[in-house]
């Protein structure tokens, strides 16, 4: 039972140790040994001066982070470092760059680990961009790949910070920042004067009659602001931004580019959630999650699921029947997005991009349908909104038939090869059916022009494999 013997009782002193846990423990030891100073931690992504969330976060050469907003008055005033008390000049500031996820959180820029105040994190002094210890320790230092993984830049390992260690938290520790021990005030010009209003220190709506009085008083006392010094204050702030991002390079996106547009401000959730509960307890990367929350859905996801959007949309077109006498005609065609989301998605897409500009018809059969879409006119070309080689499925599910004239539907190589080729018919065509994707028709309006444009276009002379002439 005692310490490193097999004796079976423990002695007073081993009782009353420093490393014994009872109720006299350490009871003789020196107090000078202990501190009574309590041990406050300060969160990776705040300020060291302000204590709050930054905003444009820069560091010191030894890794302290501040927010430029509040580190440049402190060092006009006193020229030192507020928490080590060393000397400090702008121009010694480095501008961090941190990488953050679709939720906001600061991850690692390469493997995308979220940033959470027990992670090695360090920076690298010439190009400002934040990283995980770890990811530079196996895929820089330990293979000597001296190069930034964001910007490939070179670097040294003496341009490697350390902004946060959780080996040694002490520097997190705001009981030992020199400016919190001497008390100095690290308020701003306009946070003084702030404070100094009466006008933000009263509750006015409990003064009465009262109230009316105390609002002249104070504008007859209140001292004017010269915009002068607040606009020379702001001017050296965004001088020294652009100092310190001219000597750092700026970096370049790290996340994977996405074809997906951006989603709306009204999010749509999915039925299934985001599964971060599941795999933070199954994995210590990962910040612990204990909620499930649904998964957000972007907006092509969103609005790419049938009968989701069921107006119709309109695309106004103009066709020219002729290039040498610039003869042209007015061409509406009525999009169904209820049955044929994708269809009509990747129609509107290619539409706003201006891929359908000077695109020939290159099959014209009448009495039957009339083909285009193929930017090369050889009617073997063409990619879908998604890309060169990314064809989407057929969608033809609905009540929508090849029963009439003006038909819209997609062109295609096969079962689910649909790309940017697309096709109106002059006829009903009914061996088509489920064999294409209908996705609109053309607007046969009395007051619209589409409907003659249609019967001039089977009029146009073709030539061999129904090309029209002089198209």
């Amino acid at each position: 039972m005692g310490k490193g013997t097999d004796k079976l009782y423990i002695t007073h002193s081993e009782w009353a140790s420093e490393d014994a846990y009872s109720a006299s423990a350490g009871s003789g030891v020196s107090k000078s040994n202990t501190s009574n100073a309590p041990f406050k931690r300060l969160p990776f992504s705040f300020c060291a001066i302000s204590l709050q969330p930054f905003s444009h976060p820069v560091c010191s050469p030894q890794g302290t982070i501040f927010d430029i907003t509040n580190i440049l008055p402190w060092l006009k005033k006193h020229g030192t470092n507020p928490v080590t008390g060393a000397d400090l000049k702008s121009g010694d500031l480095i501008k961090l760059n941190f990488a953050k996820n679709d939720d906001g959180e600061m991850v690692d820029p390469v493997t995308f680990k979220v940033f959470t105040d027990n992670t090695h994190i360090v920076a690298l002094k010439n190009t400002g961009n934040v990283f995980a210890y770890d990811t530079v320790e196996r895929l820089n230092i330990k293979p000597k790949h001296w190069k930034d993984l964001v910007n490939e830049e070179d670097f040294s390992r003496k341009d490697i910070v350390t902004l946060q260690d959780p080996q040694n938290i002490e520097s997190r520790n705001l009981s030992s920042f020199k400016y919190l021990q001497e008390g100095a005030d690290t308020a701003t010009p306009e946070q003084q004067r702030e404070r100094n209003d009466p006008s933000r220190n009263v509750n006015a709506s409990a003064l009465g009659n009262g109230a009316s009085i105390l609002k002249r008083n104070i504008k007859k006392e209140k001292p004017d602001i010269n915009p002068d010094a607040l606009a020379s204050n702001k001017d050296s702030i965004s001088r020294t931004l652009s100092a310190i991002s001219s000597s750092t390079s700026k970096p370049q996106a790290s996340n994977p580019t996405s074809t997906a547009p951006t989603p709306s401000s009204t999010k749509a959730h999915a039925l299934h959630t985001t599964g971060l509960a599941a795999a933070s307890l199954t994995s210590t990367g990962l910040t612990p999650h204990t909620t499930a929350d649904l998964a957000t859905l972007s907006q092509e996801t969103y609005l790419l699921h049938p009968r989701r959007v069921r107006k119709p949309a309109y695309v106004h077109l103009t066709i020219s029947l002729s290039p040498t006498t610039n003869n042209k005609k007015p061409f509406t065609l009525e999009l169904l997005p209820e049955f044929a989301p994708k269809a009509c998605y990747n129609f509107l897409q290619l539409v706003k991009t201006g891929y359908y500009d000077s695109t020939p018809l290159h099959r014209n059969i009448p009495s039957f349908m009339v083909q285009g879409g193929d930017p090369t006119g050889t009617g073997k070309g063409g990619s879908s909104h998604w890309g060169k080689t990314k064809y989407f499925d057929d969608e033809l599910d609905g009540p929508l038939k090849f029963d009439k004239r003006g038909v819209l539907a997609m062109a295609n190589k096969g079962k689910n090869t649909n790309s940017s080729q697309f096709f109106i018919t002059y006829r009903a065509c009914p061996h088509l059916l489920r064999k294409h994707t209908i996705f609109g028709r053309v607007v046969d309006d009395e007051a619209d022009e589409s409907w003659a444009t249609l019967k001039a276009l089977e009029n146009l002379e073709t030539g061999e494999g129904g090309k029209p002439k002089g198209d």
